[in-house]
C-alpha cells in the first residue's frame, strides 16, 4: 500500500521537515527501519512507563451525551507547572502504524489521545475491541480531527458540520465514545468561523500543539527521535502521525527519553478536566 503524503504540521514546523525529508524511507511497510538513537537516550528492552496517572478500574462506558454548545477556545500547549504531557496521534492511513501504535499503548500502559479520522476506518476498526478496554480505563481517548481531512476554511458551513458529525458518528459507533468537546482541524487551519460552527455543534476546544515528531511526510527515525528529544519536555502537546513506518522501532526509546525525564503522559480529559460522559 502506498501512503499519500498529509502535510499536516507544514505550517508551524515547515523548516524541520526539510532535515527530514533529506533521506527516503519506504512508506508502511511491516519491517520498520533501524533507528540510531542520540548518545544520551538509553533504550530499555521492552520499556515500561515510570510515570502514569493512578490505574483505575475499567468502567463501562458512558452514554453519549448531548452537544454542549458554546464559544470554542483554542489548546495549544499543557497546563504550565506540571510533569504531565498529552501524546497524540493523527489520522491512520498506514495499516501497520495504526496496529504498532495501538499495539503500544495496549503494552506499555502510557496514556494516550487518538485522533483518528474515519475516511481510514479500514485500518482503525479491526483495532475496536483492544480499544474499547483502553478507553473504559481511561488510559486513551478519542478527539475528533474531521471524516476526510479536509481544510475546513474552504467549506461551508453545513460542510463544515458534516465532516465534524460525520466522524463522531463514525467513533461513536466504532467505539461507543463521543469524541466532543475536542476537535483538531486538519492541518491545525481553523479560523473564528471555523471555530464559531465547531462550537455551535459541541466542539469547544480546539486542539493544536506546541511539540511534534514532524512525521506527516516521511522522515528518518533518527530524525523523529531528534523532535523527540527537542519537544518532549514538561506540558507539551505532542503531534505524531499514524501514517509512516519510523515510529515503529522507537516505541521503546520515546517511554525511555519520557521515563529519564520524569514526564507523565496523560489524556486531554487527564490534562483539562474534562469527561466522556460530560462530552
Amino acid at each position: 500500500m502506498s501512503c499519500p503524503a498529509h502535510h499536516h504540521d507544514r505550517r508551524t514546523f515547515i523548516g524541520l521537515l526539510g532535515v527530514g525529508l533529506a533521506a527516503t524511507i519506504a512508506g508502511c511497510s511491516t519491517s520498520a527501519p533501524t533507528a540510531t538513537i542520540p548518545p544520551n537516550v538509553v533504550p530499555t528492552p521492552g520499556a515500561t512507563l515510570a510515570h502514569g496517572p493512578t490505574p483505575v478500574p475499567a468502567e463501562p462506558l458512558p452514554p453519549i451525551p448531548p452537544p454542549h454548545p458554546g464559544t470554542s477556545t483554542t489548546i495549544s500547549r499543557g497546563i504550565a507547572g506540571t510533569s504531565k504531557i498529552c501524546l497524540t496521534v493523527d489520522d491512520g492511513f498506514c495499516k501497520e502504524c495504526v496496529a504498532g501504535y495501538v499495539d503500544f499503548v495496549r503494552r506499555s500502559g502510557i496514556h494516550l489521545t487518538f485522533s483518528p479520522n474515519g475516511t481510514y476506518s479500514q485500518f482503525w476498526a479491526p483495532h475496536a475491541d483492544v480499544i474499547r478496554p483502553l478507553l473504559e480505563r481511561r488510559q486513551v481517548q478519542i478527539i475528533n480531527h474531521t471524516f476526510n481531512h479536509k481544510d475546513l476554511r474552504r467549506m461551508t458551513d453545513q460542510q463544515i458540520g458534516k465532516e465534524l458529525e460525520r466522524n463522531d458518528e463514525w467513533v461513536n459507533t466504532t467505539f461507543g465514545i463521543t469524541t466532543r468537546p475536542y476537535y483538531r482541524p486538519p492541518y491545525g487551519y481553523h479560523n473564528r468561523h471555523v471555530d464559531g460552527v465547531a462550537g455551535s455543534l459541541g466542539y469547544t476546544k480546539t486542539v493544536l500543539w506546541d511539540g511534534s515528531y514532524s512525521d506527516s511526510e516521511v522522515i528518518t527515525p533518527q530524525f523523529l527521535m531528534s523532535q523527540a528529544e527537542k519537544y518532549l519536555k514538561p506540558g507539551v502537546i505532542m503531534l505524531g502521525h499514524a501514517n509512516h513506518p519510523a515510529v515503529l522501532g522507537l516505541f521503546n526509546q520515546i517511554v525511555t527519553l519520557i521515563n529519564q525525564r520524569n514526564l507523565t503522559p496523560v489524556t486531554l480529559d487527564e490534562m483539562f478536566g474534562t469527561s466522556r460522559a460530560a462530552g
